[in-house]
């Protein structure tokens, strides 16, 4: 670390900062984490603990981050300054001030911004910068990490994240920053409160949005009802319990229930906007304990099932009852299948299933998908990790209308159906879910079950994802280094199960047993998949947004056990071969 970094940082920031820095000094390993790199601008953005530090997130690296985002945007010319960047955030820690650090950075670069007016959702704030014809926009959040972080997600004017292109021309103006408390910004005096404001400008360049901007999107969404009949007849009786985890999601997501008039019971501790999150170890729907209050209350009321999004409502998490009556958790594989399903029988039912209808998913997302959408005469494209993926798909097929986009998703969580957002919309999610869980009670049955007749037909889906944790600010070079390592590796078989292809999406290319290759026809991406026989596989990547390299597993079998045994072994075996 070098002493006069620190020192710079010292001597500029506020005397209530210094005191943190002054509780630090002289402790070598903490000032080398903070101070000897600064915190990485990938193609997800930033995200990292909060605290000063050129490695933490803090009002400083968010300006810096943003006064390359404003160089990108002067550089597309005075249109593209008029017609500005969104800024939305969640209920994370100096979320509030990270966004309007970053409305005064633009505001003196003379760049317009949309700051919305209380805590809203990663899905909205994609909507708003499409609904307001934005060229970008901003969102601050660490999605489902731990309390401790906070992000900065950037988007382009599709409403997607931002293209890698754009993404690596932005991260050149924020590197050409060497000092940190050199970027200009305007002195905004914003009202105490924003909630409540709508369409008012602070100044010339900075407008608080609000109620109108829901309302359109609000209208937008009760648009991709599938069952309004069935939620007409059923929604009143049956029993939802939702949770945002002290989140983003509360408000639109009861909103939009409300409207439907489903019945839904909201889990009051975690209604709270709580930065601590302090009824969950992690805001994280995949995670158990997450739902673990949600769950609590659906025994005590007798739910049919449990819905939770994570802090910026991006991801859903679902939990229904199994045929002994005890709730399940289900994984994002899974809560996908029998959304692509529902949206599927319902489009077929009412003869609206278009001739050219696509699914969009992920390498890393289950072959169950295929499958289903294969039967139904759906075309399926698998795109790298990565929302802005499936956002790039709907913006291709909407210039050359080749497909009709019907549904996206991902196994982290993440769905989409629609085109009014270029991200995942947990909101549309448990809308849908909610539709779902009337229309098959129309039909006399729970999630559950169909999920089962799925697996009959097509046999037992069984999927592992487990993760590799770096630390320190080699942490990212680490993990780069633990993947060239397997990529010189010849790997044949991995529990007794052939490996029939690897594909190797750096190199572009996939190489077959029998020695042919064929290119990948995906962009370039640090990631590794093993082919097994019928479609299952073995990945691994690095995450693109923390330090962890992430593995995925994916087998089918005949039986449950069977195919949780066989998913149990290709992750030891893969393991062991890190």
């Amino acid at each position: 670390m070098s002493k006069a970094v620190f020192e710079n940082w010292y001597n500029n920031v506020t005397s209530a900062e210094r005191e943190e820095l002054e509780r630090i000094k002289n402790n070598e390993e903490e000032l080398k984490e903070r101070f000897s790199a600064p915190l990485a601008f990938g193609t997800a953005g930033m995200r990292g603990i909060v605290g000063l530090g050129t490695y933490r997130m803090n009002v400083y690296t968010v300006a810096r981050a943003t006064s390359g985002l404003a160089s990108f945007i002067a550089s597309l010319g005075d249109d593209a300054r008029k017609r500005g960047v969104v800024i939305s955030y969640d209920t994370r820690r100096f979320s509030l001030e990270f966004a309007k650090k970053a409305a005064c950075v633009l505001s003196k670069a003379r760049i317009k911004s949309y700051i919305f007016e209380n805590v809203h959702p990663v899905p909205m704030c994609s909507f708003a910068i499409r609904h307001l014809n934005a060229v970008a926009g901003i969102m601050i959040t660490a999605s489902h990490n731990p309390k401790e972080y906070n992000g900065y997600k950037v988007y382009g004017e599709d409403g997607a994240q931002m293209s890698p292109e754009d993404t690596a021309v932005v991260v050149k103006h924020i590197n050409a920053i060497t000092d940190y408390f050199s970027v200009s910004e305007d002195k905004i005096n914003f009202p105490s409160d924003l909630k409540g404001l709508d369409n008012v400008k602070i100044n010339d360049f900075v407008t608080v949005i609000g109620k109108s901007v829901d309302e359109a999107y609000y209208a937008e969404i009760a648009k991709l009802s599938l069952s309004p009949e069935a939620v007409a007849k059923y929604g009143k009786d049956v029993k939802l319990v939702y949770t945002p985890i002290h989140g983003s999601g509360y408000i639109p997501v009861t909103t939009v229930l409300g409207r439907m008039g489903i019945n839904v019971t909201t889990v009051p501790e975690q209604t709270v906007f709580d930065t601590e999150f302090s009824t969950v170890p992690i805001p994280n729907p995949e995670n158990p304990k997450a739902l673990k209050l949600g769950i609590e209350l659906g025994n005590r009321i007798g739910a049919d099932v449990v819905i939770g999004t994570d802090p910026d409502c991006d991801r859903m998490g679902l939990a229904v009852r199994d045929f002994s009556g005890e709730f399940r958790l289900l994984n994002g594989n899974q809560i996908g299948a029998l959304l692509l399903d529902y949206i599927i029988t319902r489009l077929k039912e009412d003869g609206k299933l278009p001739a050219n209808a696509a699914v969009v998913k992920t390498i890393v997302t289950t072959t169950l998908a295929d499958r289903i959408a294969k039967d139904a005469g759906v075309t399926v494209f698998n795109v790298l990790t990565g929302f802005k993926f499936i956002g790039e798909k709907i913006k291709e097929w909407e210039a050359d209308g080749s497909y009709t986009y019907i549904f996206g998703y991902e196994e982290s969580y993440g769905y989409l159906r629609g085109t009014h957002a270029r991200d995942k919309d947990a909101v549309v999610a448990s809308m849908l879910t909610a539709e779902m869980v009337c229309y098959y009670e129309s039909k006399g049955k729970g999630l559950f079950a169909r999920l089962m007749e799925l697996f009959d037909k097509y046999g037992y889906y069984c999927e592992q994802v487990d993760s590799i944790a770096y630390k320190g600010v080699e942490a990212m070079t680490d993990m780069a280094k633990a993947m060239a390592k397997v990529r010189k590796k010849t790997i044949s078989s991995l529990a007794g199960e052939n490996v029939v292809a690897t594909a190797d999406y750096l190199k572009g290319e996939i190489t077959y047993a029998d020695g042919h290759k064929e290119p990948t026809c995906l962009p370039e991406s640090d990631v590794l998949k093993f082919i097994l026989d019928k479609e299952q596989f073995v990945c691994i990547r690095p995450s693109g947004t923390e330090p962890k390299l992430k593995i995925y597993v994916l087998c089918f079998d005949k039986g449950h056990s069977y195919a949780e045994e066989k998913a149990a072994s290709l992750m030891d075996a893969i393991r062991k071969e890190l």
